[in-house]
């Protein structure tokens, strides 16, 4: 997979790779940016697990995200996942 855009003004294309599907469930995949100044080595990957459940009439998101280099980066992706997670909400919910 690959995603191109652009973030804060600068230019990304993320790679990955998805490793299992379970269609309505789960998908867990790999996921690499440069705007890490990381190389892109395998090490370096994280893997993003977001699954699905259904609660009486509603559905809840659960996602994990492994492999961060340190607390800063943790922060910062739950920032950006907090942003896309409550960016679907209000596309879902209307």
């Amino acid at each position: 997979m690959v995603w191109e855009g652009e973030y804060q003004g600068r230019a990304y294309e993320d790679r990955g790779a998805i490793l299992d599907i379970e269609p309505y469930r789960l998908l867990r995949y790999t996921h690499f940016s440069r705007l890490s100044g990381l190389p892109d080595v395998p090490e370096n990957y994280h893997t993003v697990t977001i699954r699905l459940t259904t609660q009486g009439g509603d559905t809840r998101v659960v996602l994990e995200q492994d492999n961060n280099e340190s607390e800063e980066a943790r922060d910062d992706s739950e920032g950006g996942w907090c942003t896309i997670l409550n960016g679907l909400k209000l596309v879902v919910e209307g």
